[in-house]
């Protein structure tokens, strides 16, 4: 229900601002725009075609041009940059914070990265190149460096005299983490449960030692899974000495959530979540013609096994009316079990040591409901053709390419892994040229053996 009342509302602001835009009034859109989060700004921006999503960046207030950058794709985000100029751009990353400005920072210009380090203070410089030092996809990377500290030693009432003192608190501050003489991470306190302590009370007994700190190498799945397990709000990341060196708060693990459930979507479809919908034409052309080429190899190889079977095509027409009935069955067979094992393997909750009793479980799934439909298909088929050899070569290929698509659906994604290849992107294509092979082969098999000899 809340999904579809922000489609609706996407799609309400999206068509005012194309009314808007046609007639000329730049004031109403400006209203608009700027009455949004920088987050529906980007959304807005990425529905728009090119000329009118470079009018509308330029009516975002350059406050909110840097968290906009954040919130859109590479290649949109890629689009942006080119319309600004230098100051522009390093005005924008002036308003990040560290682990927003580490993202931004990989799609600028070497000179105008050199533009933004120079226009930092040193603590937040040596900040940033600590978290670039870390690997992409790592807890390193999504850490936030900007956080409050004290020591065990200290009363409660010394914390809150700090606290006064800073005068203020880093955005999403869940926590003040405790640490030692060499800022080694010893634990955390809720900032709402040093209001309702007694002053003097030392920290060390009102601190939480849960969670222990994440190590910065830890890459964002588990972390995503880290805080869906545990119900975290926020984390503490470490180094391999347990060095505290930044938090992990949870509005940036719902970001990994929502990048990891678009990639699964769209890379089974062979396409990119930082594609740029409105893409140059030849570019957009380049990306789909590699997939529709290995799709195109694919079809030839089930041509070939098609054709290995000519001589009872030729003489059982109804072998080429019923074989792409067991085809698509295995397709779509073996698309559920895919589709859950690459969930699963997201998750860390496939590998070695349960992949057989899975696979055994798969496997007796597709022998019942191979049983089932081939005798629905087997029926159907001698309903029409009163051939009953054909009825049972038609049943016998349904069992026999369901278990195929089970085999191919366990196994595929974790062979595609072990190989470093990702399964939400190249196991679709692989797995639907297994079952159509064997679909068309164990029919038009059968159907050689019971209806020619």
């Amino acid at each position: 229900m809340a999904d579809t009342a922000h489609h609706d509302k996407t799609a309400k602001q999206l068509r005012l601002l194309d009314q808007a835009l046609d007639s000329g009034r730049l004031g109403p859109v400006k209203r608009l725009v700027n009455s949004l989060a920088p987050a529906e700004i980007g959304n807005l921006l990425e529905s728009l075609p090119p000329a009118k999503r470079q009018i509308v960046w330029g009516m975002v207030d350059p406050e909110d041009d840097g968290e906009v950058l954040v919130h859109v794709g590479d290649e949109v985000r890629e689009d942006l940059l080119r319309a600004m100029d230098t100051d522009e751009i390093v005005a924008a990353a002036e308003t990040l914070d560290i682990d927003d400005l580490a993202e931004l920072l990989e799609d600028l210009p070497d000179t105008v990265i050199d533009e933004v380090l120079k226009s930092m203070d040193r603590e937040n410089r040596e900040r940033l190149e600590q978290m670039l030092a870390y690997d992409e996809d790592t807890a390193g990377r999504l850490m936030n460096p900007d956080l409050v500290t004290v020591r065990a030693d200290v009363t409660v009432d010394v914390v809150l005299r700090y606290l006064r003192l800073r005068g203020e608190l880093p955005e999403q501050s869940h926590h003040l983490y405790v640490v030692n003489r060499r800022r080694q991470y010893q634990g955390r306190i809720a900032f709402s449960h040093l209001l309702i302590t007694d002053p003097a009370t030392p920290v060390n007994r009102l601190m939480d030692t849960e969670p222990q700190g994440i190590d910065a190498h830890t890459p964002v799945t588990q972390v995503a899974r880290m805080f869906a397990d545990h119900d975290w709000v926020s984390a503490p990341v470490v180094d391999e000495n347990n060095v505290l060196l930044g938090r992990i708060t949870v509005d940036d693990v719902i970001d990994i959530i929502r990048e990891q459930a678009e990639h699964q979507a769209l890379g089974a479809a062979g396409l990119d979540e930082d594609e740029d919908m409105f893409a140059p034409v030849p570019r957009t052309t380049r990306r789909r013609a590699i997939w529709l080429g290995i799709n195109l190899l694919t079809a030839f190889l089930a041509s070939w096994v098609i054709g290995n079977f000519e001589t009872v095509l030729q003489k059982v027409v109804a072998c080429a009316v019923l074989m792409p009935i067991v085809a698509s069955m295995g397709g779509v067979a073996g698309t559920q079990v895919l589709t859950l094992m690459v969930r699963a393997l997201a998750l860390g909750q496939v590998g070695a040591s349960n992949a057989l009793p899975l696979l055994h479980k798969e496997i007796l799934v597709a022998l019942a409901n191979g049983l089932l439909w081939a005798m629905v298909v087997g029926g159907v088929a001698f309903s029409i053709y009163r051939d009953g050899m054909l009825a049972l070569s038609f049943g016998v290929a349904m069992v026999v390419n369901l278990i195929a698509a089970a085999l191919s659906g366990v196994f595929l994604p974790l062979l595609l892994k072990r190989m470093r290849i990702d399964p939400a992107l190249a196991g679709g294509v692989i797995l639907t040229t297994v079952t159509d092979c064997c679909g068309f082969a164990s029919f038009l098999g059968l159907s050689t053996v019971l209806l020619l000899h």
